[in-house]
């Protein structure tokens, strides 16, 4: 019997995605959890995963065709077997292919212009949509970018380093992985805003309606409470720099995100509430800990996950981080480190901000937020001496745990980050 795969709702408030691109072709074998095409939502382009086994009977979505979540984007079966009469409600598409002849897809409306298109060859190119929205906003014709990613898929490394891009300055911006990282010696680096004169109005991106959405109903819906402390993170940045001293020839570096992360993750163990989420019958724990990064990219902010990590050491971690951050930026995030998050950590040390607090990333019910680590006077001994402090505060659902709760938690994290050793041992 033919099964249906439908579009997935990756996120929150996702509502429709785009097919970029299809990794298999019809006729081709199909295996349970195989990735068979690349959904771009509002915020990222993700694998799409199979949940069946079998042969791609007939693809309903051609490349380039916006669905709603829940419609049908392809059909799964066995070998010559045939797809029933099956009518798709896409909302848009590009460069519509000649369809099937069992398979009904209303015409769209109107084409809208997601990427140009190359000007000789008539093969539609891949792009991130971030190196998309460069490219655009520069005057640059994709089909003179040579892609990098998977694929062929332009980036938005891609774009800034092309020949195209020669003679246009184009603003300094952390790349994926520095936003994972405090450092102290870290370049303070500021956005550039685009040009504005009184009265303008700037169109909101995709992915800025999807923040709106998300932020609004999050901040309407779960009652947020803050609890901030002072961190010593004087013996932890010894640590790390012991660490990557030991193990550079390895090509490990630990940063000191990596070792929040680990705290959290041995915090969340003893406080398994923070790693929980809110139903109308109860209060769900997640079986996994899947700490989300928070992180920085053009239009706005992701939050994908690695996933899994609760048994994970330092090293592990830190090479998860960064395997995470290089594939946000190629856009090859899979559906569940992009949805899967059950607790978020927001860095801004890298920014030179002090402190901060965080709005909570639905369906998740905490998020710590973290500052820079700076020299700071501290008290030992009842003697004054320069430590290097880093202020956390704790973002958390009230309908889930209450204030002196997350009290013990956030001062778990303390511990574990002042008396460093626990975390590698």
């Amino acid at each position: 019997m033919a099964t249906e795969l439908k579009m997935p709702q990756m996120g929150y408030d996702m509502e429709e995605g785009t097919v970029v691109r299809w990794l298999k072709e019809e006729g081709a074998t199909v295996e349970k959890n195989e990735a068979v095409a690349e959904i771009e939502t509002d915020k990222a382009v993700v694998e799409f995963e199979s949940e069946s086994e079998g042969v791609l009977i007939s693809i309903i979505a051609p490349e380039g065709t916006v669905v709603p979540v829940g419609e049908t984007i392809a059909v799964i079966g066995n070998a010559g077997e045939s797809a029933a009469q099956i009518t798709v409600d896409t909302v848009d598409a590009i460069d519509e292919p000649e369809q099937p002849d069992e398979i009904a897809i209303p015409t769209p409306q109107e084409s809208p212009t997601l990427e140009p298109e190359p000007a000789k060859t008539g093969t539609r190119i891949i792009a991130t949509p971030i190196a998309r929205r460069i490219a655009d906003e520069m005057g640059i014709s994709l089909s003179n970018v040579v892609g990098s990613g998977p694929g062929g898929r332009i980036t938005k490394r891609d774009v800034e380093t092309s020949e195209s891009t020669q003679g246009v300055q184009t603003t300094e911006e952390p790349t994926p992985s520095e936003i994972h990282q405090t450092e102290t010696e870290a370049e303070t680096k500021t956005d550039s805003l685009p040009s504005m004169s009184s009265g303008d109005k700037v169109p909101l991106s995709r992915m800025r309606q999807q923040i709106a959405r998300v932020t609004v109903r999050s901040k309407t819906e779960k009652p947020h409470f803050y609890v901030s402390a002072e961190i010593d993170m004087s013996k932890a940045m010894a640590l790390r720099k012991q660490v990557n001293d030991q193990l550079a020839d390895q090509g490990v570096r630990v940063t000191v995100n990596d070792l929040i992360i680990k705290a959290s993750i041995e915090a969340l163990k003893k406080y398994p509430k923070f790693n929980s989420y809110y139903e109308e019958d109860g209060i769900q724990k997640n079986e996994a800990i899947n700490i989300a990064i928070a992180i920085a990219e053009e239009e706005g902010l992701i939050v994908p996950a690695i996933l899994n990590c609760g048994d994970k050491s330092l090293r592990q971690i830190s090479e998860m981080v960064k395997d995470l951050a290089r594939r946000s930026s190629d856009g090859t995030l899979s559906p569940q480190e992009y949805t899967g998050g059950t607790f978020a950590i927001s860095n801004l040390g890298m920014y030179d901000v002090s402190s901060f607090v965080a709005i909570i990333h639905p369906p998740q019910s905490a998020v710590l937020a973290v500052g820079t680590v700076s020299q700071k006077p501290v008290v030992k001994d009842g003697e004054i001496t320069i430590g290097q402090v880093m202020t956390a505060t704790l973002s958390a659902d009230h309908r889930i745990v209450d204030g002196a709760e997350g009290a013990e938690f956030l001062i778990q994290i303390k511990g574990l980050l002042e008396s460093p050793m626990g975390l590698i041992l």
